[in-house]
């Protein structure tokens, strides 16, 4: 049954921050094909970091989604999908990681296929935007990604979990909704579109329907999630996360959201960089309860 909780923590420093990088992880660079993505309908290849545990495996693997910023500027030199310091939290629990780079962004180019349309003028979203038209492309490359590991003779293909920050988050969600064969879990932190800290702090664009989106994932997702949210987060608010949450499990979907204090000195929205001591317990109690 879907359940809710408070988690509380005394530090955003962790040894999962962005801060905490003894020594260098080198990834593996692949191409992962998203068929028709280009603007003309031609595939395009995301480039993508590949982390494995020693041995030949077959490891359970993590997909994890990157994020978007507002900054066309800062999205066309994204080259880092994945926080070393958060791969070194999954491979220390014997998960390879996938962490592709989508359509769109950085080193991968090609079209901004991710655009929701939102738009504010004086603090106030002055345009709707389209989040099932972004439901339906972050899916998309989510199950390409899915699609290649599952190739992969290295990846254990039934002990596949999904996880993304902020509209990564949201892609792990959209995609978790198509209940794809081999996911056994998916974490979302801070999932959500449609937020403008700078124009509109603490109220994203169009909340109303951006809950209406998660209640139809709620519909058909039976895979067990954890959601994860800070109070200060301020691309959504303190509020809104929690009523997206609801309007998801209320159709009995297996999921458990996490609220957590103020991810201290930094924009709660930060979550997964700065709040390790927050989100590392619940992390680790949820793949308990799915069988890590």
């Amino acid at each position: 049954m879907p359940t809710s909780f408070a988690a509380m923590g005394d530090s955003p420093a962790s040894p999962t921050s962005a801060t905490a990088s003894q020594t260098d992880v080198k990834p593996e660079i692949v191409g992962i094909v998203v068929p028709g993505a280009s603007t003309f309908g031609g595939d395009i290849a995301m480039h993508t970091e590949v982390y494995k545990p020693a041995g030949n495996g077959p490891f359970p693997v993590l997909i994890f989604e990157h994020g978007r910023s507002g900054d066309p500027l800062v999205r066309a030199k994204l080259d880092a999908p994945i926080l070393k310091g958060h791969v070194r939290f999954w491979l220390a629990r014997g998960f390879a990681i996938v962490a592709p780079i989508r359509v769109g962004y950085g080193l991968t180019g090609g079209p901004d296929r991710e655009n929701s349309g939102s738009s504010f003028k004086n603090g106030q979203c002055v345009r709707r935007p389209d989040f099932g038209k972004l439901a339906k492309v972050t899916a998309e490359a989510n199950l390409a990604a899915l699609k290649w590991v599952q190739a992969q003779p290295w990846a254990d293909t039934n002990r596949v979990v999904l996880e993304g920050r902020s509209v990564g988050g949201f892609t792990t969600v959209s995609t978790a909704a198509t209940n794809p064969p081999g996911v056994v879990g998916y974490i979302n932190f801070s999932g959500g579109a449609g937020g403008s800290p700078e124009l509109s702090p603490q109220h994203s664009c169009d909340p109303e329907q951006m809950e209406t989106v998660y209640g139809d994932f709620g519909k058909t997702t039976k895979i067990p999630g954890l959601w994860l949210y800070a109070h200060n987060d301020q691309y959504w608010g303190p509020d809104a996360p929690k009523q997206w949450f609801d309007a998801f499990a209320a159709s009995g979907s297996p999921a458990k959201f996490v609220h957590t204090e103020d991810v201290v000195g930094h924009d709660g929205h930060m979550l997964l960089t700065y709040g390790g001591k927050m989100w590392s317990e619940p992390v680790n109690e949820f793949l308990k309860q799915i069988g890590f």
